[in-house]
């Protein structure tokens, strides 16, 4: 399952960066959205997957023949959603009031506003 998803991250990579490097704002944003999940998705894989195994174990239980869940990359990816959340919302606003003022979606026609 690994292998597949090292793909699956490196797709998501590369198509955030040519949607990033496109000349249109919303285009922009989506490639913003999908580099977030990448990142996301990177710190899952790797910190392995493995099903129905406990993040936490009680005091003087015995320990799972399997191990136990990495509770760490957990929180890191719910830290990582809620700054994407927010980092998408500050660019949404941005990218409408730039639109609002210049009229125009293109950063090419954009450039030529500059005072």
């Amino acid at each position: 399952m690994e292998p597949l998803m090292a793909f699956v991250v490196g797709g998501m990579f590369a198509a955030s960066i040519y949607m990033m490097l496109r000349r249109s704002l919303v285009k922009l944003v989506i490639g913003l959205i999908l580099l977030s999940n990448a990142a996301n998705l990177l710190i899952f894989t790797v910190s392995g997957m493995h099903r129905g195994l406990p993040p936490l174990i009680a005091e003087g239980a015995l320990l799972p023949e399997g191990g136990w869940a990495d509770p760490l990359p957990q929180a890191l990816i719910l830290t990582a959603i809620v700054i994407g959340f927010g980092v998408l919302a500050f660019a949404v606003v941005l990218i409408h009031r730039a639109y609002e003022v210049v009229k125009e979606d293109d950063l090419d026609k954009m450039r030529s506003t500059d005072t």
